[in-house]
Order: C-alpha cells, then structure tokens, then sequence
C-alpha cells in the first residue's frame, strides 16, 4: 500500500488540518482512514461519516466541512475495493467485495477506531449502501452507537428490472467461479464521471461537474461498475432486511433519509422498513435524487435542519419557520429528542 495521504485538487480542496492514516481488519485488509477535529464549540461528540458504493473520503469535503462546523469531530474511511482501502481485483477499476463478511469486518474496524480515538457520544451518518450495512449491524448489536442517521439506505434497488431474477443470476456466476468479472456489459467508467443529463445522482449541476471533476482528475480513487460477486453481496444484504423482524431488532434510534425522486434505490422499500422500526422513522424529501448530500442548496438545508433536529446538542434558536417545523417534527418522532422507542413513518417534506 502507498503512504496514506489526501487527493487534493484546487477546485475542490479537502478541509484543513485533517489526519490520515491506515488501519487493518481482522482478515487484514488495508483501509485507509481520515478524521478532522470540530471547528466550534462546545464539542458535542463524534460523527463516523460512511460511504455508499464507489465513493471515497474526498467527496464529502463539504459535508465534512458542515460536520465540523456543529461541533463534531469527523471520522470517515474507504470500503475495501474502493477509494485509498485496498483492492483485490487486478483490475482495480471493478467495484469488488468477496464477501458480505467482508464488508462487516470493514465496519467493525471503523467502529473500533472511533471508540479508540474519539469523544463520545458516537453517532453514524451513512449513504445508500454504508446505511444498508450499518442498519443491519444495529440489528446485531453491531453498532455500538448513540444515534444512526441513514441517507437513502440500499434496502431496494429500482435500477434492477427483476430483483429475484437478478439475485439468483449473481448467485449462479459467482459459484461457477465468475465472480470477479464485471456485471454483464459493466466497464471502467466511474457513475460520477458520465454526462450530468439523466444523471441518477443529483439535480444539482454545479455539484454534480465538481463532483465528475474531481474523479477524473481522482483517476485512482475511482472505481467503475460493480462485480458479479458484490451484486450476489448486495442482494444478500437486502434479503437480510427485508425480514420482517429485522427492523424490529434494531435498538439503536435511527433516522432515515429517502429521495423521492431515487432511480438508484427503492424509496417504498425505506418507508416500509421504517415503519417497523421500533426507534425511528423515516422522512421523505419528495424532489431529491438519491445523493442528497450532493443535492441542491434547498433541499440540503432542509436535510441539515432534519439531522440538527435528530442529533443532540443543537440550539434551534435563530432557525427558520421551516426548520423549526422540520425539527418539530423529528424530535416528535424520537420522542421529544430523547432515545425513547418512536413510532414508525415516512412523511414527505416539501
């Protein structure tokens, strides 16, 4: 592995006086690592930041940068297969993972750094695929932290025509040793990198060209379509939560985050799984694409109002009518703001 360091690029520079670092999983795997300290006070504990599929830590530079600026230190890190973490395709390119375990282990050691290093209380923000896997380490027991906040969690996928039939083609590959191959006519080129029209990421233009430029100029962060075998891992991941009593399971008090308007995740998948859950809810944004950290200004501010409202420590005074709506309701929903168990839900947010 290279010495661990930071992408930087002008346009898009990675927040100042970050450290970052390598650590190995149980089974060895290298992943690379990066966390910021608060910019105010007082401090009000430590956000783990985690990563959808084909992402890595530069990315969330804004994000990281409006983290901070709440008075939470900042932990992030790269999947294995992706980003600065170690590959096991020679073809780096192809977004990879073996195993599901694999994935857990990687989570596992995150969760262990932050409870090494860090102030508490934890709390989790994740994307699309990292919410999916961090939703199914709550339900284990897994997740050793005081608040989950998912964004679009991967418990559907809409871009799959017939999920089942797909499931069972993957299953069929990998076990006929193809797993390692592209999913069928899959290539190199990186989803953020394509032409912004009928782009399922974001309907903002101005993030979405910073964002295709960064992962050209990022070549070696950047992965492309996934494998065979990362498929057959999503799918059984899904399976996993569609279980009726999986959400039940959950004890950790969660807020999940849908995009109305998401070509690249079931959004009716969400508000079903949320509706079981026995600590937590779910609010729809009914405009929004499934990146909605790298959505439009309106509809971040109305994410950054939800999540101040779920996150502990905030001071709503100065607010807007809107946010201080929008806060009135999630703290509604986990039970004035406490860790009290909250009824299911998905409202939409205009």
């Amino acid at each position: 592995m290279a010495e661990a360091s930071f992408f930087h690029h002008p346009d898009y520079p990675v927040p100042g006086h970050g450290k970052v670092w390598f650590a190995a999983t149980g089974d060895g795997a290298q992943l690379r690592f990066a966390s910021w300290h608060p910019t105010t006070r007082p401090v009000r504990g430590t956000v783990l930041l985690i990563q959808g599929r084909a992402e890595f830590i530069e990315r969330y530079s804004e994000t990281v940068a409006e983290l901070r600026r709440r008075g939470l230190h900042v932990l992030t890190f790269d999947w294995r297969g992706q980003g600065g973490s170690q590959r096991f395709v020679r073809r780096g390119r192809k977004g990879h993972v073996g195993w599901l375990r694999h994935y857990e282990a990687d989570l596992a050691l995150a969760m262990a750094e932050m409870q090494a290093r860090f102030p508490q209380p934890n709390f989790v923000l994740a994307h699309s695929m990292g919410a999916a896997l961090c939703l199914d380490a709550a339900r284990r027991g897994a997740l050793p932290v005081s608040r989950l906040v998912g964004i679009a969690p991967m418990l559907g996928l809409t871009l799959v025509r017939r999920p089942l039939a797909a499931s069972r083609l993957a299953s069929v590959l990998f076990w006929l040793g193809l797993g390692r191959c592209f999913v069928p006519g899959g290539g190199d080129t990186a989803i953020a990198t394509k032409p912004f029209a009928g782009n399922r990421l974001t309907g903002d233009a101005a993030r979405y060209a910073r964002n295709a430029t960064l992962s050209a100029a990022a070549y070696g962060l950047c992965v492309g379509d996934p494998t065979i075998a990362w498929v057959r891992t999503a799918f059984q991941l899904m399976r996993r939560l569609e279980a009726r009593e999986a959400a039940r399971q959950i004890r950790v008090p969660t807020l999940l985050i849908a995009a109305g308007q998401d070509p690249v995740v079931s959004t009716p998948a969400i508000e079903r799984f949320a509706a079981r859950l026995k600590t937590g809810r779910a609010i729809v944004f009914p405009e929004a694409r499934h990146e909605i950290l790298m959505e439009s200004d309106p509809i971040r501010e109305r994410f950054w109002a939800a999540f101040d409202a779920f996150i502990p420590g905030e001071d709503a005074a100065g607010s807007s009518a809107g946010e201080q709506g929008e806060r009135g309701l999630v703290q509604a929903a986990v039970g004035g703001g406490d860790d009290a168990a909250a009824a299911g839900g998905a409202p939409a947010i205009p």
